[in-house]
């Protein structure tokens, strides 16, 4: 195919050499060791990170259900995980008969989702090994245990009718168990600190993405090849 027009044809080559260099250099590890995305992705968690500390909130919920009791059976996965998990509800002042993946838990529901929040709010802070050798295996999986254990005391609280509570519980599980799973290790960074870093970055995601439609718009036009609307005949 010949070109047609070699000014436009000219400029997208132009726009798509530059956009391939770009491209080439945003995986060259030279953000701080870093490549382009994982520098970008690991920009973006920070900030989100600092953005979803909710816990001291989350705590005066829990305040609010303090001394209720609850008495609930909560399956596991296997016997290993459900006697892990026991060891969190003893901790926590409440007790826990284990029967192979299966354990029935009694005690205070207030104190329970306190003991969680201590230990989601000591990894959010990148605090692990504090949590580690309050229950003696990987801290990781000790919050992994408490997202299985108050999901199941969550739903056989709605099955008993008890909503209030079992609000709360799915509180602490989304706002403070699963942020501080997801962002253990972690720095976290305010978005009004880094406000023109993240603004930047945006902006260069749309001008990038438009960057790449140019280019590919130029060279068609180039060669003489364009898209139309087409028009329907209307039948007599």
């Amino acid at each position: 195919m010949l070109v047609k027009n070699k000014k436009t044809f000219s400029l997208g080559v132009v726009f798509a050499i530059s956009f391939l260099a770009v491209l080439a250099l945003i995986f060259t590890p030279v953000f701080n060791g870093k490549n382009g995305l994982v520098f970008s992705d690991d920009s973006f968690n920070k900030l989100a990170k600092g953005s979803s500390y909710f816990i001291p909130k989350v705590m005066k919920s829990v305040e609010k259900i303090a001394g209720k009791s609850v008495s609930v059976t909560i399956k596991t996965e296997n016997a290993e995980q459900a006697g892990n998990t026991a060891k969190l509800f003893t901790a926590a002042g409440a007790t826990a008969a284990v029967n192979g993946q299966e354990m029935k838990v009694e005690g205070d529901l207030g104190a329970i989702l306190q003991s969680a929040l201590r230990d989601a709010d000591a990894m959010y802070k990148n605090e692990g090994k504090a949590v580690a050798d309050r229950y003696g295996y990987d801290e990781k999986a000790v919050l992994k245990n408490w997202w299985t254990a108050l999901t199941g005391i969550e739903k056989n609280l709605k099955k008993e009718k008890l909503i209030a509570e079992a609000k709360v519980v799915a509180e602490v599980v989304k706002k403070g168990v699963e942020p501080g799973y997801n962002f253990y290790k972690i720095d976290a960074n305010k978005v009004a600190d880094h406000a023109g870093m993240m603004s930047g970055l945006l902006i260069f995601y749309v001008a990038y993405t438009m960057w790449w439609g140019y280019a590919i718009f130029y060279i068609f036009d180039g060669l003489g090849l364009s898209m139309k609307k087409a028009k329907v005949k209307k039948e007599a």
